[in-house]
């Protein structure tokens, strides 16, 4: 399978399983949160993706207990989504689907904190 085509493959696959979060979950742990799906990685033979996805917290809440809900609430409708990609992309064999927990925009707050600290001084005022 070409790269592009994974690439496409991936895209089109994140549109359903969005759409599905939005119109078709059942299960409170995925309908009381938002819940973004940041990327889909599809294998080259096409048989398994890897959909990452990172859930929204309120600053009171913790996060290990939304992610960890989360992950156990698209465990549960695995089987309900992937019946969605099939009716949504139409190929032969609808990849098996691995949910990831994407802690990107968690680690670009911390570095974003850390470069907050940071005191700059011009080297041309110390003349």
């Amino acid at each position: 399978m070409a790269k592009y085509r994974q690439g496409r493959l991936g895209e089109e696959i994140k549109k359903s399983i969005s759409g599905f979060i939005i119109n078709g979950a059942k299960d409170p742990a995925l309908t009381e949160r938002i819940i973004s799906i940041t990327a889909v990685e599809v294998t080259r033979d096409g048989s398994y993706a890897t959909v990452y996805v990172s859930p929204m917290c309120l600053a009171d809440e913790d996060k290990e207990m939304v992610y960890s809900g989360v992950m156990a609430g698209l465990e549960r409708a695995k089987g309900a989504i992937r019946g969605q990609v099939s009716k949504d992309v139409h190929m032969r064999h609808t990849p098996e689907l691995r949910f990831k927990l994407d802690s990107s925009l968690d680690y670009g707050q911390h570095i974003e904190s850390i470069l907050g600290t940071l005191t700059y001084s011009d080297p041309e005022e110390d003349k």
